[in-house]
């Protein structure tokens, strides 16, 4: 198995077509083998040279309610009063710990994502 780290775009282009020719390989096979060590060196210059960021707060919290099919309502006991739920999705109002910590526990929302938030400059 010849494998050369992916240090260059072209480099990269020629690993993902070779992935594309790998997709149907069996595991356990040495084809399969090749397309996991390619896809793990994609993977790491992808992680290099594409990062992503964190969703903000808000945009975890629609996500996740989009997801489960969450109401404003279904909010209420982690974030509080109503009023309160529609400030927090209006970026008019900052997350608390508390409300992180419940979102956390209650939907299962990465913490990193809540604690990365965005208030609107009216609210600031």
């Amino acid at each position: 198995m010849n494998i050369r780290p992916i240090k260059t775009e072209a480099d990269y282009r020629e690993t993902l077509r070779e992935i594309e020719t790998l997709m149907s390989a069996e595991a356990g096979t040495e084809a399969g083998d090749r397309l996991d060590v390619l896809a793990t060196l994609v993977e790491a210059y992808e992680r290099t040279h594409f990062p992503m960021d964190l969703p903000d707060a808000v945009e975890a919290i629609k996500f996740r309610m989009e997801q489960q099919g969450l109401t404003v309502d279904d909010l209420v006991p982690a974030i509080g009063r109503k009023n309160r739920v529609y400030e927090v999705l209006a970026r008019r109002r900052p997350l608390t710990v508390r409300m992180i910590q419940a979102l956390n526990k209650r939907f299962n929302i990465p913490a990193e994502s809540l604690i990365n938030q965005r208030v609107s400059p009216r609210a600031a």
